[in-house]
């Protein structure tokens, strides 16, 4: 859900309203274009901390089974330098200190902003990503591609 429509937006802005949630993450891809296909990048907190992700959640009705589902949707907004890079939207990630006001709707738009300069970090990784046969709980799926990969990317990396 982009942080632009989120109050206009007929699905969200009743839960903008009511039911706001936090979504909890070690981290999240996003894909960067290159002359060799698509190369995933891992994003993560600096600090390695968890990222916290400004959400809304609902619960509607399965008209074709009648059960009560739950959902959520985490809040995107202009990218940041370091996600600009590879990306043009970045989910927004909430710092500690907002938690409470983002869960009480004691806060609005105006802390639904891309993370601040030097709070995420970023990394290519293997492919293996883009597999349905890859593991979901298959660690290596978040550790950096080898140097050399990495150097052919982008380049020898400055001191």
């Amino acid at each position: 859900m982009r942080v632009e429509t989120v109050t206009t937006k007929p699905f969200f802005r009743e839960a903008f309203k009511r039911t706001r949630c936090i979504i909890p993450a070690s981290g999240y891809y996003e894909w960067l274009d290159t002359p060799d296909g698509k190369q995933p990048h891992y994003f993560t907190r600096t600090d390695g901390q968890v990222i916290s992700f400004a959400g809304l959640w609902d619960e509607w009705k399965d008209r074709a089974t009648g059960e009560t589902l739950k959902s959520c949707t985490m809040i995107i907004t202009e990218p940041n330098a370091l996600v600009a890079e590879v990306h043009d939207r970045i989910p927004v990630a909430l710092e500690l200190d907002q938690f409470t006001p983002w869960l009480e709707n004691k806060a609005g738009l105006e802390i639904l902003a891309p993370a601040a300069d030097g709070v995420l970090r970023r990394w290519p990784v293997s492919r293996r990503v883009n597999s349905s046969k890859a593991p979901k709980d298959d660690e290596t799926l978040t550790q950096p591609i080898a140097a050399r990969f990495a150097t052919e990317l982008y380049g020898p990396a400055s001191a």
